[in-house]
């Protein structure tokens, strides 16, 4: 296909998640057929089958097999260099795309000429509308998170937080943070912004790319218009604990990227406390509330790993891959 052509070059990411790929491509095969399209598997060495289950079942798809797991940046931007379309989409390997979705985001970025990126809404497994979005990462937004304060005084903006909890997601709008679940990239925005920062193993990688196409004077919007089904977690169900810490060690890196020496010393005593309030609120469930006993007892597991991790760098940034 001549590559000027192309409406949507499709590229997912996956490792160590067969089913939940094979799902995805699945729903792509559904799509209008009145966008021209291609889409780029990039396997970071699974070790379950997966591209073998894609070769046999997809053989139009592109594939490329890596020898290790270089991580999610890394292994977007490899799938991005290979692609020819006008419209980048990067898509986790654990959503499912309804049919019209991308026609619907094809045609607002063909009618939005300032926006370099575009998002669905998300729905859950459980069919609820999860977020999709954040705040850009600042002392006081962070600060509302680690103390719970987003969530204690959900619909004020004062106190929403990084994590937008007063965000009304049924309209669409232009915000600061698109997650990296689902991305529809303007490739002209894409030319001036560059690739994501492969520094970002996994996590915050979106973040930094978000804070670069809106220094660069793109818009980020999230498209009410449209929406898929994201399952969650689909890799890092194979190792939560390790996986959140990794989340924690990419904030950090964030936060050293952009906010400096002393930036990143205020954002380490946050996550010091949000990690103290999570083992004291999650272990007062499990004493007091039986029903929440299981998940209570992961999380305060969870936080006690990652207190643990944070006592054992000195910067907060040991890598736990």
């Amino acid at each position: 296909m001549d590559a000027s052509r192309i409406d949507l070059s499709i590229v997912i990411v996956t490792w160590n998640a067969k089913d939940y790929t094979l799902q995805c491509l699945k729903s792509l095969q559904q799509q209008d057929s009145k966008l021209s399209t291609e889409t780029i598997v990039v396997d970071n060495a699974s070790s379950d089958g997966t591209p073998d289950a894609v070769k046999r079942e997809f053989s139009q798809v592109r594939l490329v097999e890596n020898d290790s797991n270089l991580g999610f940046a890394k292994a977007n931007n490899i799938g991005i260099r290979l692609s020819k379309g006008k419209y980048i989409c990067l898509i986790n390997s654990d959503v499912i795309v309804p049919p019209e979705c991308l026609l619907r985001m094809h045609a607002y970025m063909e009618q939005n000429r300032e926006v370099g990126v575009l998002s669905p809404r998300m729905r859950g497994r459980n069919g609820q509308v999860d977020r999709s979005y954040m705040r850009f990462p600042t002392v006081w937004n962070c600060l509302c998170h680690s103390l719970a304060l987003d969530s204690l005084f959900k619909g004020s903006k004062a106190f929403g937080g990084t994590m937008m909890t007063d965000f009304k997601n049924e309209h669409t709008a232009e915000v600061d943070v698109l997650n990296g679940w689902f991305l529809m990239v303007r490739r002209e925005a894409l030319e001036k912004v560059g690739l994501l920062d492969e520094r970002f193993f996994i996590y915050s990688e979106d973040v930094d790319w978000s804070s670069r196409f809106h220094r660069a004077g793109w818009k980020r919007v999230y498209f009410a218009g449209a929406e898929a089904l994201h399952y969650g977690g689909a890799s890092s169900a194979n190792a939560p604990t390790q996986f959140y810490i990794e989340m924690q060690r990419a904030n950090i890196q964030f936060w050293e990227k952009h906010h400096g020496r002393i930036g990143t010393l205020a954002y380490l005593l946050m996550v010091w406390l949000r990690e103290v309030v999570r083992v004291l609120g999650h272990g007062a469930l499990y004493c007091f509330k039986g029903s929440a006993r299981h998940d209570a007892g992961f999380k305060v597991r969870r936080s006690l790993a990652c207190l643990w991790w944070l006592s054992r760098s000195r910067s907060g940034g040991a890598s736990v891959r």
